[in-house]
């Protein structure tokens, strides 16, 4: 992925920025030629100054740069810890490794997290939380002091992959959040760039559904008028750093909120019609790949027609409350298992088919702790005591009386 600073990889320029406005007959490699055949001093300055415009566009390329690939293969997890009876940070990674989940994702930079991950391989995506967003915006020292404290000291031992400023900022209750975070993103990055990490850390927010105005058809999708006056200057930092747009995308919020024109089997990954998009005809066999795209979409008609889009969060409620409809382990187990088989498949969107969709899945454990509806408490893929709440495939910490995903198979296709 493309991120800032990123050294000219064309033949035609190997030396650094300074070398090239000294001596720019070394940044080509008809340089001595070109100069020998100049014959009057004007010719040879002309020629200079071309030599150094090209030089200058090797080192400055104008497709923008390139980013660190913060995430190995297409399927990582969200490990939230809003509990009081889950396994400590070590045993977690033992579970992680056990269940070959490579990419981990957390809601803030605990020092025992960090700890635990020491060595582990695992790339961990930490985050600044919504509460330190005006602090970070007001402050770029802060910042400096943040990952002084956060990030410094762990590498290369942690493999600290990513940074999330603030959590569905953007379209959210608070809409005091909203002003500051792109300037609490460019003092991390400064931040970054002072420590020359800029580089090995991708920096990023999740956002949330309701920073669109609409979503259906995918392709009408475009951001909320009050919204874009934001995402706009935010996007438009993203781009220059080469971030991808970060989505949570919930086929299963879709669903409950209208459960009786919404075919759940659509939600759920399973046979199903599907739909047609009017404006580009194209098919959607499930509501996970329709919402990418419509983020897509939102991006196109904004000017970013470029961006990659990622999911930051997905997943299914394995119980809720009554008003909650499809919130029961069949159908969690239904959604994950065929949710982690297209993932594995590197597959693109029916618009963007030859980029695979990369998505970290909410969440690790279920969180007893967690305020909210019912369901905020049943996304977990293990229960707290490490055992697996139902089977995808996965090794829990002890064994489990969950029914094998083998013996289920046929019902959840």
């Amino acid at each position: 992925m493309p991120r800032p600073g990123t050294e000219a990889t064309t033949s035609g320029c190997e030396a650094t920025r300074r070398e090239c406005l000294l001596l720019p007959a070394d940044c080509g490699g008809r340089a001595m030629t070109a100069t020998m055949m100049m014959s009057s001093r004007s010719g040879r300055a002309h020629w200079m100054l071309r030599a150094l415009f090209f030089c200058l566009l090797l080192v400055f390329p104008s497709h923008g740069p390139r980013a660190v690939e913060a995430f190995a293969g297409g399927y990582g997890i969200n490990y939230g810890r809003i509990a009081n009876n889950i396994p400590s940070p070590d045993k977690v990674v033992q579970l992680l490794r056990a269940s070959k989940i490579r990419n981990v994702k957390i809601y803030d930079s605990d020092h025992s997290v960090l700890d635990a991950f020491k060595g582990s391989g695992l790339n961990l995506v930490i985050a600044i939380p919504n509460e330190l967003v005006k602090d970070f915006a007001a402050n770029e020292s802060r910042s400096i002091d943040w990952l002084n404290e956060n990030v410094q000291p762990y590498l290369p031992q942690t493999r600290i992959v990513g940074i999330t400023v603030g959590n569905e900022v953007l379209g959210g209750q608070d809409t005091s959040l909203a002003e500051p975070l792109v300037q609490a993103v460019k003092n991390v990055y400064n931040g970054l760039q002072k420590f020359h990490l800029q580089d090995q850390i991708e920096l990023f927010t999740p956002h949330s559904e309701a920073v669109f105005a609409t979503s259906y058809p995918p392709s009408a999708c475009v951001f909320k008028e009050d919204v874009m006056v934001y995402m706009k200057p935010l996007l438009d930092f993203f781009q220059q750093i080469g971030s991808p747009f970060y989505v949570n995308a919930y086929p299963f919020l879709a669903y409950i909120s209208d459960p009786e024109h919404i075919d759940i089997n659509y939600a759920l990954f399973k046979p199903n019609p599907g739909i047609v998009d009017p404006n580009t005809s194209l098919h959607y066999d499930n509501m996970f790949d329709a919402q990418i795209d419509a983020a897509y979409a939102a991006l196109q008609a904004a000017g970013y027609r470029d961006m990659e889009v990622r999911v930051a969060e997905t997943g299914w409620a394995s119980s809720g409350d009554q008003t909650e409809a499809g919130a029961s382990v069949e159908n969690a187990r239904t959604y994950n298992f065929n949710l982690r088989k297209r993932l594995f498949l590197r597959k693109g969107t029916p618009l963007k088919p030859k980029r695979p969709v990369k998505a970290y899945i909410f969440a690790l454990f279920n969180e007893n702790s967690k305020p909210g509806p019912g369901s905020e408490k049943h996304y977990g893929l293990f229960n707290a005591d490490g055992r697996i709440a139902y089977d995808i495939g996965y090794k829990g910490l002890l064994p489990s009386s969950a029914p094998s995903c083998f013996l289920s198979l046929r019902r959840i296709r």
